[in-house]
This record gives C-alpha cells, sequence and structure tokens, in this order.
C-alpha cells in the first residue's frame, strides 16, 4: 500500500497531470471557502435575544462552521471533481500502463449517479456521526478513519473500475478484495485529514486507485482486466 501509494503522488509531477493538479488545487480551495461560508450563514441563524449568549454562539459558530467544513470537504469536494476523476484514471494508465487499450465508455448516468449516491451517503453518516467526533477525543479520529475510509474506498474503486467493467463485475470484485479497498479508503481518508495535501487529494486518490487495481488484477489473473 505505502509503494502504491508513493506512485501515486509521484504522478502528480507527470506533464500529463500537470493541469488537472492545478485544477484540482484551485477547485478544493474553492469548495472550502464556500462551504465554509454557507455553513457559517446557517449557523449565524441561531440567536436568543441576550448578548453575551449570542456573542458565544457567534465564536462558536464559527469554530463549527470551520469544523464542519474539514469534516465535510472531502465528499463536497469529490463530487465537486467527479467528470474529472475519469480523466486522471486515464491520464495514470497512459503514464504507467501503456497498451491497456481504450477503456470502457461507461454511461455518464451510471458513473454520476454512483458518485452523487456514495457521497451523499459520506455526508449523511458523517453528520450522524458528529457526536462521536464531539464526546469521544482521541477516538474520533479512528472513527473518521474507518467509516470516511470504507465510504471512499468504495467510491474511488468504483470510479476507476468502471472503466473497465460492468457495475454488477465492479461490485463483486470490490466484496472479494474487501479488505484491500477498505485499507486503500482509509489511505485516501487519511490524505484529506493533511492539511495541503487535502487539496490535491483527489487526484492522488484517484491514482492511487489505478494501481490497486492493476495490482489486484497482477495477483489474481483470472479476473477480468480492470
Amino acid at each position: 500500500m505505502i509503494c502504491l501509494l508513493a506512485q501515486a503522488i509521484a504522478n502528480l509531477f507527470a506533464p500529463a497531470l500537470r493541469r488537472v493538479v492545478a485544477f484540482s488545487f484551485a477547485l478544493t480551495v474553492a469548495s472550502f471557502a464556500a462551504l465554509w461560508f454557507a455553513l457559517a450563514i446557517v449557523l449565524d441563524q441561531a440567536r436568543f435575544g441576550w448578548r453575551p449568549l449570542d456573542w458565544l454562539i457567534d465564536l462558536l459558530g464559527a469554530l463549527a462552521a470551520l469544523a464542519l467544513s474539514w469534516l465535510l470537504f472531502p465528499a463536497v469536494v469529490t463530487m465537486m471533481m467527479g467528470l474529472f476523476l475519469d480523466r486522471i484514471a486515464g491520464a495514470v494508465e497512459a503514464l504507467d500502463y501503456p497498451g491497456r487499450g481504450p477503456a470502457r465508455r461507461a454511461p455518464i448516468r451510471e458513473t454520476t449517479m454512483t458518485t452523487l449516491r456514495l457521497m451523499g451517503l459520506t455526508v449523511i453518516l458523517n453528520v450522524l456521526a458528529l457526536p462521536v467526533y464531539v464526546l469521544m477525543p482521541g477516538m474520533n479520529f479512528f472513527v473518521f478513519l474507518g467509516l470516511n475510509g470504507y465510504l471512499f474506498g468504495r467510491e474511488y474503486f468504483e470510479v476507476v473500475a468502471l472503466r473497465r467493467l460492468e457495475l454488477t463485475t465492479v461490485r463483486a470484485l470490490r466484496t472479494r478484495f474487501a479488505g484491500r479497498v477498505f485499507l486503500g479508503g482509509i489511505a485516501i481518508a487519511g490524505l484529506f485529514a493533511v492539511p495541503l495535501v487535502n487539496l490535491v487529494a483527489p487526484v492522488i486518490a484517484t491514482a492511487f486507485m489505478v494501481h490497486l487495481c492493476e495490482g489486484l488484477q497482477r495477483t489474481s489473473p483470472q479476473l477480468p482486466a480492470v
């Protein structure tokens, strides 16, 4: 896993990926700012008419908006980058796995619905997990990694594998290698938790999952190509 992650990070500096890396950086910054601003507006509506209490809510509201933005940011930016993840996967394949042949043209509706469903689920489950994040310091980080590791592993694996396989085959393959996909998802969730690295995390995560899928093919030659 570490070698695959290092290989994915090295892909950031490939000329074929420079433009999409720059785009990812700009989009993630804009997404975080917009998300923080929207949450700040929502939390600002809480008023009780007593100045000290309202001042405290303003202070905590700003901190809460920042914390919620950080928490929901990975799912939001992945949805925003959804249409570009296929391009990233194609560039990585061309760079490290030449001669693979043309990828399957997955219907846009199939890819879009898969991305929206999983990312919507990510937002909902993280909101439901807020009491754990707030009330269980020390454990909350591991809960975050476990929950989002499962969700992001599933999301990025399906985005990459759908380039080569039908959806039913992709899901069967993900079930067969659930442990490796989950560990890959934990690595992706960890990328989103690291400041600055999270600004290009969707690019690294996609490249990482391409390498993981290729590794599954090499260790299990009886599988269909992915």
